[in-house]
């Protein structure tokens, strides 16, 4: 089977949600558009971002369906969603999200091995996901922070590398030694890293890396698109927006995602609503606002330089 997944910078979508907390899917397709548009190379949908783990399963299948549908083909879409503890439970999950039409399905890496089991633990239970799921159907990793940060090892990502099964892996490290390890490991292999962490992106990219899939995308997304595609070839104006770029990002850890919902709808005009089932109150307050505007000001002068 081959499959290539495209390089450059894949949205960690958001879920948007009604006034009654049941999903908006009217809005869904709106910020799809906008993602599109802002230079999207893929959609990463049910994710830790789109609040999976506050999501019933009836809800994780419909959403990745409808943003198959939305997409309409322009960017391949990704999903993941498999929340329940059993492997057994997760197996029945993940071929779930395999019917949606999705390109790939990712399997989250905490969910393999609880955080006191090693890996071999951790090998076997993917073994046996990977004999319960079509072989035709590519899967990826993502190193959900939560409800642990399990970081795959290079054992585990030989492993990976090594069955041809997965293309893509969202890294949370946050560490350029480890990136630079994995990358190393699955040269030539099926496998692209898309670095999770602003700070090491630029240096990562250097590295091998493929692309970005962060937080940031649903704050602004087309700097890193400009950043993933013109590295090489601006390389002082990509070091520009890498310093400001990463100071930006430091605002994943104030209220996500509800401060990312607010920013599109007060900054960007969306239609979307500042409601969450993640956070425990819906509610913003004057200083956070305050920073969402010079993000968008920051944002919108670092635009204005880069494409002088």
């Amino acid at each position: 089977m081959e499959k290539k997944f495209p390089n450059g910078m894949w949205p960690v979508m958001l879920t948007p949600l009604q006034q009654n907390g049941d999903v908006d899917y009217p809005a869904l397709e709106e910020l799809i558009n906008w993602y599109i548009k802002e230079g999207s190379s893929g959609l990463f949908a049910v994710c830790q971002s789109s609040e999976m783990f506050y999501l019933s399963l009836e809800e994780r299948i419909k959403y990745a369906a409808k943003t198959v549908e939305f997409a309409a083909g322009r960017v391949p879409v990704i999903a993941s969603g498999h929340v329940s503890d059993k492997i057994e439970d997760q197996i029945t999950e993940l071929n779930e999200i395999a019917k949606t039409g999705v390109d790939a399905v990712i399997l989250i890496t905490n969910r393999l091995a609880k955080e006191d089991e090693d890996d071999s633990v951790w090998i076997e239970n993917c073994k046996k996901i990977l004999d319960n799921i079509d072989p035709n159907v590519p899967l990826g990793f993502y190193e959900c922070p939560y409800p642990y940060k399990r970081i795959l090892s290079p054992k585990v990502v030989e492993f990976c590398a090594d069955s041809g099964r997965f293309y893509f892996l969202k890294d949370t490290c946050c560490d350029i030694e480890g990136i630079r390890k994995k990358l190393e490991i699955m040269k030539g292999s099926n496998m692209k890293l898309y670095n999770a962490n602003t700070s090491t992106l630029l240096e990562s990219m250097k590295y091998g890396a493929a692309g970005y899939s962060g937080v940031m995308t649903n704050f602004h997304p087309a700097l890193y698109a400009w950043l993933l595609e013109n590295w090489e070839k601006e390389p002082e104006k990509a070091e520009y927006l890498q310093d400001i770029l990463t100071p930006c990002s430091f605002i994943e850890l104030k209220n996500y995602p509800l401060s990312a919902k607010t920013y599109l709808a007060k900054e960007i005009g969306f239609s979307i609503k500042a409601r969450t089932r993640k956070n425990t109150a819906d509610y913003i307050s004057e200083t956070e606002l305050s920073e969402l505007r010079q993000i968008k000001e920051l944002s919108d002068r670092a635009m204005e330089f880069i494409s002088k």
